[in-house]
């Protein structure tokens, strides 16, 4: 029989949180934003095993060929040889790579959010982050069943995000939580889940999307209004801390979608998989949206200085600081 400690280690990891609980005595609501958000969540709820119909089929049929396509468009391409069936094959572990990375974020969510209903100091955050850990815990539901009964296939974590997970989980200050979840994270997932709603053409995960979409639409915005004019009182040295912290979150959440896995699992050359993809046009674009929300996000809160705004052009995606908020 295996030991407990054999379990945890084969199954879990662990991560050890420091952080303050903060009890507040002050009941009396303080943010109006908050409380109307609040409501919102509560009349917003759904059931991911009543509202979704699970007997949906879900083929490799369902897939957009084009996508996948782009990638064997280039000079010394490695994708080049592939058969368009081979292809329609690697695009369905695309799509088990990218629900299952989903998978993970949710459950890092659901860990972050619970960690802010400890700590935040003001009792209108911890009852709007209440019912966010219930939506995290239902996106996580959903991303399995999912994976397990239509894809029949999962991968791990990649090491991108399960890196930045940690970072903002250990961090005892609440106020990076919230960046890195709800600025960072979900900003990101927000325009990710948008980008499969416009071009998937597979009505189950069309669904889910639309409803995980409201979900997130939420939760950037109780980012947004729990963040703004915070930074504005801090010392340079604390706000840089902040602004080191925005730029390393942003680099590994662009490298997280290289894919790196996929082609390992296909029994590509990985290392040139890699490079390919990170240079291909089609992917430098695709990478570079997924930060329309991020950039907005970040001004909104105050933390696109001098020094962000330099990082930000480097990455690629300062061009989105003139697109809206979320909130």
């Amino acid at each position: 029989m295996r030991s407990t400690s054999q379990f945890v280690a084969d199954r879990c990891s662990t991560v050890a949180m420091s952080f303050p609980g903060v009890f507040s005595w002050d009941y009396e609501h303080q943010d109006e934003h908050l409380v109307r958000l609040y409501d919102k969540a509560k009349r917003s709820q759904w059931n991911a095993a009543t509202d979704i119909d699970w007997s949906v089929e879900v083929t490799p049929s369902h897939l957009d060929p084009g996508v996948m396509a782009t990638l064997r468009d280039g000079v010394g391409s490695p994708f080049a040889h592939l058969s368009d069936a081979e292809l329609v094959e690697l695009g369905w572990e695309s799509q088990a790579w990218t629900v299952s990375q989903f998978l993970h974020g949710e459950q890092g969510a659901l860990l972050a959010t619970a960690k802010l209903v400890d700590a935040v100091p003001d009792e209108d955050a911890k009852l709007y982050a209440a019912t966010q850990v219930v939506d995290e815990a239902r996106h996580v539901e959903v991303y399995h069943r999912y994976l397990s009964d239509k894809l029949d296939r999962s991968y791990p974590i990649n090491v991108h995000l399960q890196s930045l997970l940690h970072d903002l989980l250990t961090d005892s200050r609440w106020d990076v939580t919230y960046l890195g979840m709800q600025i960072m994270v979900e900003s990101l997932a927000l325009a990710a889940f948008g980008f499969i709603y416009q071009t998937t053409n597979e009505p189950l995960l069309r669904t889910i999307t639309s409803r995980v979409m409201a979900d997130e639409a939420r939760h950037v915005a109780f980012g947004i209004a729990s963040l703004t004019g915070v930074y504005d009182e801090m010392t340079e040295h604390e706000r840089h801390d902040r602004e080191v912290f925005v730029c390393e979150a942003a680099e590994l959440m662009r490298d997280r979608f290289l894919q790196r896995e996929v082609w390992e699992r296909a029994g590509l050359p990985a290392d040139q998989c890699e490079a390919f993809v990170r240079g291909n046009p089609v992917q430098v674009q695709f990478r570079s949206l997924l930060f329309s929300k991020v950039v907005p996000n970040v001004k909104r809160i105050g933390l696109l200085t001098p020094y962000v705004r330099e990082q930000f052009k480097r990455l690629g995606i300062l061009s989105f600081e003139s697109e809206p908020a979320s909130a």
